[in-house]
């Protein structure tokens, strides 16, 4: 299709900057001089997949390869799909508007279980069958990273390779493996089985899966010499691993539009709904003088004037203070303002709230997570209610007049006194603020609260743990609405629906593969988008294959039962995960990792925070 018709096509749809490509940093390449194309495909809209540091970071390292050429691949909305599909346009890659059945690779990177059905619908617009089993040498291999791999069996169906952990030298390694057997005649079978030998590398064909009549796994055994277990890859030294020194600048505003430097990764916290905080153990750090050099070279290179500082929980990084001290020279001067997301209450001081009143006064974010001490103890958040009173009382004194906080709702022996708990704990907020002699004059208060559903993941000590059903879940959000009752503390509480079928595709097996076909088979897409989602069509789709969805999201599972997701290690061993839990069942609090070592198992590295002196 030439320019101009393209042009025209795009001209009739809501957003197309989503589509035309040709950004500021984005990378081109003389198809001549490389070996292999990679498209990589991020399974929701340009804006979203666009704020995804994983994908800056890959992007920009295969494309500092010459003999690589990535390019960047998101979900067409609606209104495109529709376009694409009446003119017979197949899936395209940004930078070449070349279609991605002509590449080498095709990745996903797999950040949420709720954009499954894109991945589907993402092949298919791109011409390629969906089944691995399908696919012959003639068609690209795809392959899959991020954190919903650590339980990949419900795509185990459609991707050729599954990448574990972190993905900067695992990737590559694999695509030097191609290089050499395309050389030699390429045949997908034997690369497959070779590439299963590298660490990190899940290849969901060379493993089988036995099921007891009760529906539980029997066993799971390997085929070819494939490893009994696949360890998960990490990048020991964040000091020297690659980052960016540009990203590509969008011509529209996505989620996040900003830079964004990462000062760790892990978290020392062990709270034990949190999927996060487990499988990207252990925790590493970047000296703040490479945070700072190349923060610097991220918003001289891209005009942004705006950057955040990344991790799972920044204000546990310990050189925090000669970092703000160092970035605070240049961005007061050039008018960049820092973000400092994803802060712990318990370490919110005057001094940083000092350091971050450089930034614009919007609100302060924080997760209790549960509205009693009780609770916050089973889910190890180790906060207490003083330090969070105590917090907004300095962030207040600081100027703030609103606080947004995060609980979650259906945890592990939740009562309805504990929900009662999250009402009482933002009055005594609201209540706080109006008595204090110092607060901001002429201000009121806002207290936003969001309380999202839990759902239990792999990986974590509540992996065992049923979801509550739909039906409870509507109660609690109707008995905790009831407990507000001042017009301060604004509420939200998200969908349950999602929530379900989301606890259900985080802990299922391959025998949702046919699920997944068949919803995606009668337009299932975009799921996590409230307009798009039908639960009907998803309950459809279990009864036609014969599945019960409760039997993954609402068991609880025994410690000795095979879970599909337990030939992969994550180096959190399942006896810990055990004993973790029997702890949130006795209502005790495991210290954090730099309090104390809780033998989890990410020692096996030799690096990182398990290894600090002490």
């Amino acid at each position: 299709m030439n320019e101009k018709e393209f042009e025209r096509l795009l001209l009739s749809v809501q957003k197309p900057g989503r589509y035309s490509g040709g950004e500021i940093n984005s990378v081109i390449k003389d198809k001549s001089k490389i070996d292999v194309r990679f498209a990589f495909c991020f399974p929701d809209t340009y804006e979203i997949g666009m704020s995804h540091l994983g994908m800056k970071i890959l992007y920009s390292q295969f494309n500092a390869r010459e003999d690589i050429w990535c390019e960047r691949v998101f979900a067409p909305w609606l209104d495109f799909e529709e376009v694409m599909r009446k003119n017979n346009i197949p899936l395209f890659a940004l930078e070449s508007r070349d279609a991605i059945r002509d590449f080498d690779f095709i990745g996903f990177t797999l950040q949420y279980e709720m954009c499954y059905t894109n991945v589907l619908n993402m092949l298919d617009l791109a011409g390629v069958p969906l089944k691995s089993a399908d696919r012959d040498e003639s068609y690209p291999l795809v392959v899959a990273g991020g954190p919903c791999v650590c339980n990949a069996e419900p795509l185990a169906d459609f991707i050729d390779i599954f990448f574990l952990g972190e993905g900067e030298e695992v990737d590559l390694e694999v695509i030097d493996l191609y290089k050499e057997h395309k050389k030699n005649g390429f045949n997908k079978a034997e690369f497959l089985k070779a590439a299963a030998k590298i660490e990190g590398v899940y290849v969901p064909s060379l493993y089988e899966i036995e099921y007891l009549p009760d529906g539980k796994i029997k066993s799971i055994t390997t085929k070819d010499n494939a490893p009994k277990t696949v360890r998960k890859r990490i990048i020991a030294d964040m000091d020297n691993c690659f980052y960016p020194e540009n990203f590509v600048v969008p011509f529209i505003q996505i989620v996040h539009d900003r830079a964004v430097q990462e000062v760790f990764r892990g978290c020392i916290r062990g709270c034990r709904f949190c999927q996060a905080g487990f499988i990207y153990r252990p925790v590493r750090e970047k000296s703040y003088e490479v945070v700072n050099h190349q923060a610097k070279c991220l918003c001289e290179s891209t005009g942004y004037d705006e950057i955040s500082l990344s991790s799972l929980s920044t204000s546990d990084y310990r050189e925090l203070e000669p970092l703000l001290n160092n970035m605070l020279e240049w961005t007061e001067q050039n008018h960049i303002s820092l973000a400092l997301p994803s802060l712990r209450i318990d370490n919110f001081s005057e001094e940083l709230l000092e350091k971050i009143a450089h930034v614009r006064k919007s609100g302060l974010t924080f997760a209790p997570e549960a509205g009693t001490q009780r609770l916050r103890d089973v889910i190890n958040k180790n906060v207490t209610e003083e330090e969070i009173l105590s917090t907004c009382k300095t962030a207040f004194e600081g100027g703030y007049t609103a606080v947004k906080l995060y609980f979650m709702m259906g945890l592990p022996t939740e009562t309805d006194e504990d929900l009662k708990g999250i009402a009482e704990l933002g009055q005594k907020i609201v209540d706080m603020y109006y008595s204090m002699p110092n607060k901001p004059k002429g201000k009121s208060v806002s207290v936003s609260m969001s309380v999202a559903v839990f759902v239990p993941k792999p990986f974590t000590p509540f992996q065992f743990e049923p979801q509550i059903t739909k039906e409870e879940m509507e109660r609690k959000q109707a008995y905790l609405k009831s407990c507000i009752t001042t017009r301060k503390i604004d509420l939200s509480m998200h969908d349950s629906s999602t929530s379900f079928l989301e606890a259900v595709f985080a802990k299922g097996d391959r025998r949702l593969g046919a699920v997944l076909e068949s919803a995606y088979k009668k337009g299932c897409k975009f799921d996590s988008w409230t307009e798009c989602f039908d639960l009907q069509k998803w309950n459809e789709a279990f009864s036609e294959c014969g599945i019960d969805p409760d039997f993954y999201s609402l068991r609880k599972r025994d410690y000795d039962e095979i879970n599909p997701w337990d030939h992969l290690d994550y180096a959190v061993s399942k006896e810990f995960l055990i004993r973790e839990n029997k702890l949130a069942h006795a209502d005790t609090t495991t210290p954090n990792c730099r309090e104390k070592c809780s033998a989890c198992g990410a020692n096996c590295y030799g690096k990182g925070v398990c290894f600090e002196r002490r």
